[in-house]
């Protein structure tokens, strides 16, 4: 049975524990989510370097994963980013967790920026649905999690990318507003854009690109 693949990251400098991680490992191994989908699905925790890319994503996409939730964290944001994009652009500025930075500024020298899947529109709305402030972001950053992105978003599957803000160092659950930072509130309503995201690639529709309706400037 072709599974669902949620990918999360390790640890890279300034976030030695990455949230991300945690909450791709619980959203995998949540009994709610194993019913709803009828399978497990599968998990990987990428390390946070530039080589992991071919050494680990790659052999993961070989396999054809009908769709990918992937997870990441980023310290700016301040609620779960819906990513509409990945570009063709690398940092040399921020090395990786072996201390290394890309040799290239581009994936694929004059490749364009890569749309989401039209999958995003859903999961959004599955997210805002599940109790989630949830905003639209057009800059992933020139980092791991772009390139991640990019890399999965050429393959033409259903694939949907959340940045996570990084939760509060207070071991109480923090809500303001809609916000939540609690890992166990994101899993619950992953599960449910987890769902979205299947059901659109068992129809056939979440291939193509498009964009998320609500986009803005974020980061």
């Amino acid at each position: 049975m072709a599974r669902l693949l949620i990918t999360g990251f390790g640890p890279f400098p300034r976030v030695p524990d990455n949230p991300s991680a945690r909450v791709a490992r619980r959203l995998a191994a949540s009994p709610h989510l194993r019913r709803i989908l009828g399978h497990a699905p599968d998990c990987l925790v990428l390390d946070t370097r530039y080589a992991a890319l071919d050494t680990q994503l790659a052999p993961a996409l070989a396999k054809n994963p009908p769709a990918l939730l992937m997870i990441g964290v980023a310290a700016s944001r301040r609620q779960v980013c819906v990513e509409t994009r990945a570009v063709n652009r690398v940092s040399r500025l921020f090395p990786d967790a072996t201390g290394k930075v890309s040799r290239r500024l581009a994936f694929e020298p004059g490749a364009p920026a890569l749309r989401c899947s039209p999958a995003a529109e859903p999961v959004w709305v599955a997210l805002e649905r599940a109790g989630l402030a949830v905003a639209a972001s057009r800059d992933a950053g020139r980092y791991l999690c772009n390139a991640s992105y990019f890399r999965a978003l050429a393959q033409n599957r259903p694939v949907v990318f959340l940045h996570i803000p990084m939760p509060p160092r207070t071991k109480r659950p923090v809500r303001a507003g809609r916000l939540h930072h609690d890992p166990e509130v994101w899993v619950a309503a992953f599960a449910e854009a987890a769902r979205v995201l299947m059901l659109r690639a068992r129809r056939g529709q979440g291939v193509g690109t498009d964009s998320v309706r609500r986009s803005t400037e974020s980061r």
